[in-house]
């Protein structure tokens, strides 16, 4: 398994994590996911250690806390210096008037609870789950640097912000001399390449690298999605299609028929060949794989130990491509100051 670098840090990652969205599966949307128990997670996981992935990505809002107490049991009695974990905390997990957002009350309840559902001392990586716009940025970060210095957290990242939060948010670490974030959780794939427009030039530029969530478009490029032809009876879409990120139909289609044709090239899967063009993408650290079982899981880990030539990552981009929101459509015009990032 190769490993990258987080960011600008000293943290090695695998190419493909392992995301627990799947485990617990308490409540309708999670249910929708999959409902991995301790026994077939620990079985994953096994799989999943054994072919060098050894980066699990969870959230507290993942079942309630399940799929972090899951988790934590099912890494019970391996060596902690055999994996590295990450989590996420900022969205509601309560009633409460302070059980929401990034402030200093809630940080400090959300990684304690979250330290103790894991079964762990420390949080490898923690991210921000979104942007809190209620919270001074001040507070938040200095909260999280009281936190790596207690040795509670190692590296900080963040997830779905937009290019202002991340940049105004290092820019006062820096200024403050304050842990700095290394990554970006953010949803990145073939069907959705609104990264590059402008969190990937920043990553670039700051050294802040990309942590890929949902690569195969929400469960849209699994292979199974065919024009003319209706769901497949296991796809989450039937019951989250509208909770996640929006797709015209006839782009997937458009997509799809070019994953295909590569397919017919290479004889490796759709999903393989969507995974595979992520991890040549600039920032890119690490893909968050997830799986309701182990032949799932198998068949993303085939994602990795070849790559696409050049011109079927071309055919890719062209298929892929949309037309930019402004400014970037207009920047695009003038290549010659304002080179793409890829």
């Amino acid at each position: 398994m190769e490993h990258r670098y987080l960011g600008r840090s000293g943290l090695r990652v695998p190419v493909l994590s392992f995301g627990t969205g799947t485990f617990g599966g308490h409540g309708d949307f999670f249910k929708a996911w999959g409902q991995t128990d301790v026994a077939e997670a620990r079985r994953l996981l096994d799989i999943a250690l054994e072919a060098g992935v050894n980066l699990f990505d969870s959230a507290d809002i993942y079942s309630r806390g399940a799929a972090e107490s899951i988790l934590g049991e099912a890494l019970q009695g391996r060596p902690r210096d055999s994996y590295l974990i990450s989590t996420k905390a900022t969205f509601r997990f309560g009633d409460g008037e302070n059980e929401v957002g990034s402030s200093r009350q809630h940080l400090l309840r959300s990684v304690d609870a979250s330290l103790k559902r894991l079964g762990t001392d420390y949080i490898d990586l923690f991210q921000l789950h979104g942007f809190d716009a209620r919270t001074p940025i001040e507070e938040t970060l200095s909260t999280l640097d009281d936190l790596v210095r207690a040795g509670k957290l190692r590296y900080l990242g963040v997830s779905n912000f937009s290019g202002w939060h991340l940049m105004k948010s290092l820019d006062l670490a820096e200024r403050h001399g304050w842990s700095r974030y290394v990554a970006h959780q953010a949803y990145y794939s073939l069907i959705g390449r609104d990264y590059e427009w402008e969190l990937m030039p920043l990553g670039l530029d700051q050294g802040v690298g990309a942590v890929v969530w949902s690569p195969l478009g929400w469960g849209r490029l699994t292979g199974k999605i065919r024009r003319g032809q209706p769901l497949p009876d296991t796809s989450r879409l039937h019951a989250t299609a509208d909770m996640g990120p929006p797709v015209e139909q006839e782009y997937l289609y458009r997509v799809v028929d070019a994953l295909d044709e590569i397919a017919a090239q290479t004889g490796k899967t759709v999903p393989q060949i969507a995974l595979n063009w992520l991890l040549q993408r600039p920032t890119v650290a690490t893909v968050v794989i997830g799986a309701r079982n182990e032949e799932q899981l198998r068949q993303n880990l085939g994602a990795v130990g070849w790559n696409l030539t050049p011109e079927q990552v071309a055919t890719l981009d062209a298929a892929s491509a949309r037309d930019k929101a402004y400014p970037y459509w207009h920047q695009a015009g003038f290549a010659e100051r304002n080179p793409s990032p890829v």
